[in-house]
């Protein structure tokens, strides 16, 4: 027999999940101090998928005040010159963002429910803050002198309620005779009741129609990426820019080098892809393209190998090397302390006028020796 579904209205805090962070970083019952808990009711996967979502919302909201509280950014609105009614998204920047003459870090993370500051919503639900979002990266960068600037592809519009639209009722002035005029009436309204009835058996609760409002100029992953940097990127003061771009981000970084191929050579320095998706073939990446990303960029792919073992790869475009992991959303997480490293050698490989290239194969070389 049929389970009926429980009402969909969950608690829009943490507290209202029993739910908190602890010291760790980990989400755990206020009362059991158990993790979080999927199939809290069993049988209704729908509802359990539901309350996981309305969760995964408190938690993007949660790592927003981090970013601002924890990591001091501010957030800035997107379009910069948007009108008041018109729909929004925003992204966070370092107070030095923009003016820093030295470094400035660009985090791109990947498609799906991930917004500003985040890996993998999984990750921070059950394992933790540090593996699961971007904050670890933000600190470490900050304190070794970079400008930082968390992107927010995946904000790409707002939802609206839809109108409803008012049928309007047939006229009494028609011709038809009032008796058939009736049995139209009660048919029409059979058939109704029918479909109304059949939709609660097939949606018991259902939700209200919605309508996308698109976001001027970042209706995309693509579009935000370029329009960040047009509007942001481009005008910064940084010699070095550097990019940490995972999984779908690191084909929103090839698409911006399509797009602004010189601008990209000459102002970014290196770019750590964590299990990018991007494919030079399909995206049609010209040949100057795949020599600069050979040359400049380093992916950090899912493999059971060691950290940092080179990795054989089909397209002509950057190296792989194994992040250690064969989990497609730990890949960023376990390859922070090798992408650090990866920008301080391209950084001294530049200031030294040698290839970055140089520096990396002999990084390379000799982790494979050990």
């Amino acid at each position: 027999m049929k389970k009926d579904e429980p009402p969909l209205d969950f608690p829009d805090t943490l507290e209202g999940f029993e739910y908190a962070f602890n010291e760790k970083g980990q989400l755990r019952h206020i009362k059991t101090g158990e993790p979080f808990v999927f199939n809290y009711r069993e049988d209704l996967h729908r509802w359990n998928q539901k309350r996981y979502e309305a969760l995964g919302e408190i938690i993007t909201k949660y790592v927003y005040e981090l970013l601002e509280k924890d990591c001091n950014l501010k957030k800035i609105s997107i379009p910069i010159d948007a009108t008041e009614s018109e729909p929004k998204s925003f992204i966070f920047m370092s107070e030095d963002a923009l003016t820093n003459p030295q470094k400035l870090m660009v985090l791109i993370h990947g498609s799906g429910v991930v917004r500003a500051g985040q890996w993998a919503r999984r990750l921070i639900i059950n394992e933790d803050l540090d593996s699961g979002t971007q904050i670890p990266f933000i600190k470490r960068a900050m304190d070794e002198g970079y400008g930082v600037i968390v992107l927010n592809p995946n904000e790409n519009y707002i939802e609206v309620e839809k109108p409803k639209i008012h049928v309007q009722p047939s006229s009494d002035c028609s011709d038809e005779p009032a008796e058939k005029r009736e049995r139209k009436d009660k048919v029409s309204k059979e058939t109704k009741k029918r479909r109304d009835f059949y939709e609660k058996y097939r949606n018991p609760q259902r939700e209200k129609e919605m309508m996308q409002l698109y976001i001027r100029e970042n209706g995309s992953p693509e579009e935000h990426a370029v329009y960040v940097w047009d509007h942001f990127i481009a005008q910064s003061a940084a010699e070095n820019v550097f990019f940490v771009a995972h999984s779908y981000g690191g084909l929103a970084f090839v698409e911006l080098m399509i797009q602004r191929e010189a601008d990209v050579k000459n102002k970014v320095t290196a770019v750590a892809l964590t299990d990018s998706v991007h494919n030079v073939w399909h995206q049609e990446a010209g040949k100057t393209i795949r020599e600069w990303m050979r040359e400049n960029c380093c992916n950090w792919v899912s493999s059971s190998e060691p950290l940092d073992t080179s990795v054989e790869s089909m397209l002509p475009d950057c190296p792989r090397v194994s992040a250690g992991t064969d989990r497609h959303e730990l890949t960023s997480w376990k390859s922070f302390q090798s992408i650090f490293k990866f920008f301080a050698e391209a950084s001294e490989a530049k200031t030294n006028s040698l290839k970055p290239a140089l520096t990396r194969r002999s990084h390379r070389l000799k982790h494979e020796e050990l």
